[in-house]
């Protein structure tokens, strides 16, 4: 359960504030809801408060599992199956839709190792952008930093 004034992760879309806890009638339901402002696209999302575990809502990662990201980040071992690009668009997709900071890091880390050996089509190049934003918000909030920190911490890593 959230509290307004909250942060939180509602998944592909990052880190958001609880700005509200509003009650709606929809039909003959009344149903309440968490309005949640996301702070990398400015956008407000309506989660509604019964169903924010199924739909991946979770708090933002303590600052402890930092650590494990960039364990994930410095994995080079890790072998990239040859397959087209759009088969693995839909597999990175799906991990990013997960909402695990883990799962997000490894899609980055694939996405930079990828880099090396070949040029990356649109949307991969769109996804890894969206991958680190993802990774700089929730890190910089988890650590109390600047997301401008967290990006050189992760550039550092990929140098």
């Amino acid at each position: 359960m959230f509290n307004k004034g909250d942060m939180a992760v509602y998944p592909a879309h990052g880190v958001g504030e609880i700005t509200n806890i509003e009650t709606k009638k929809i039909g003959d339901l009344e149903q309440a809801f968490y309005v949640m402002h996301i702070l990398d696209s400015n956008m407000t999302v309506m989660v509604p408060t019964v169903s924010s575990d199924s739909v991946g809502l979770r708090e933002i990662i303590a600052s402890d599992e930092v650590s494990r990201v960039f364990d994930i980040l410095k994995e080079k071992g890790t072998e990239i199956e040859a397959r087209p690009w759009n088969q693995r668009y839909r597999k990175y997709m799906e991990k990013i839709k997960t909402g695990s900071l883990y799962e997000i890091a490894g899609v980055l880390r694939d996405l930079y190792l990828l880099k090396e050996d070949k040029e990356l089509s649109f949307g991969e190049r769109k996804m890894m952008d969206t991958a680190k934003s993802l990774l700089m918000t929730e890190i910089a909030i988890a650590n109390h930093i600047k997301k401008e920190q967290v990006e050189e911490d992760i550039d550092k890593v990929f140098a």
